[in-house]
């Protein structure tokens, strides 16, 4: 007259569930399994959401221009995705000139009345780093300068020779700039400017890194944005 009640086995307990408790505990795992995947999916869409409102603000408050080909007489390479871009030239017969420049990779406070000692009412200058190197075509030996390139100024901090074929660990970079005979910082100044190396050209780099650097962040944006649409 009694009938018992088949118990099936949950694997990893000692216990068992009659036919309507285990039912009961697949439907709760199956509704905990679509919440998680119905929070996953509304997570997903409001990262989607908040990369396409930022990258259609960037685009509609100003919209990016065509990369240059050439920045003073420098022939431009723009490497996209890196934190740089290549110029190069050449000069005279036989002499070439590659310079490596950064994007913006530093800052100095300078005050509103252009003194850089001043406190009050501090603004910012934007810093790029130049790497020049300069060579005759049949000469193994590269004259190569470090400079900083200011918004309206440029800078020598280094000169030093190198080999083309190798680069030494570490090079002896000669002594600070600052350093040497003043008439002697001149004349590179001067033979710097003569190869187009000058202030102009920094306020030119100014403004193509103004430019690079929107074009990075959008090309960053857009490569999440992708990314997560693919399901990663």
């Amino acid at each position: 007259r009694f009938q018992p009640k088949t118990l099936i086995p949950i694997y990893g307990s000692s216990h068992f569930l009659s036919p309507e408790l285990q039912s009961t505990t697949a439907f709760q795992c199956r509704r905990s399994s679509f919440v998680s995947e119905m929070r996953r999916s509304a997570f997903k869409g409001n990262m989607l959401r908040l990369l396409r409102n930022e990258i259609q603000y960037e685009l509609e408050r100003s919209p990016p221009s065509q990369p240059l080909a050439e920045v003073n007489g420098f022939k431009v390479d723009e490497r996209p995705g890196e934190q740089w871009i290549s110029l190069e030239k050449k000069f005279g017969e036989n002499e070439e000139i590659k310079v490596e420049v950064t994007m913006f990779d530093g800052s100095a406070p300078v005050g509103k009345s252009g003194d850089k000692n001043s406190q009050l009412g501090e603004e910012i200058q934007l810093h790029i780093t130049l790497i020049v190197s300069i060579f005759k075509e049949e000469s193994n030996q590269v004259l190569e300068f470090i400079c900083s390139a200011w918004p309206d100024a440029l800078d020598i901090d280094k000169v030093y020779l190198r080999e083309r074929a190798k680069m030494p660990r570490l090079p002896y970079t000669g002594p600070p700039f600052r350093e040497l005979d003043d008439e002697l910082q001149d004349s590179l100044y001067e033979f710097l400017g003569e190869r187009g190396i000058d202030d102009s050209l920094c306020s030119s780099l100014h403004k193509y890194m103004n430019y690079k650097d929107k074009a990075e962040y959008i090309r960053w944006m857009r490569s999440v944005k992708s990314t997560i649409e693919e399901g990663a």
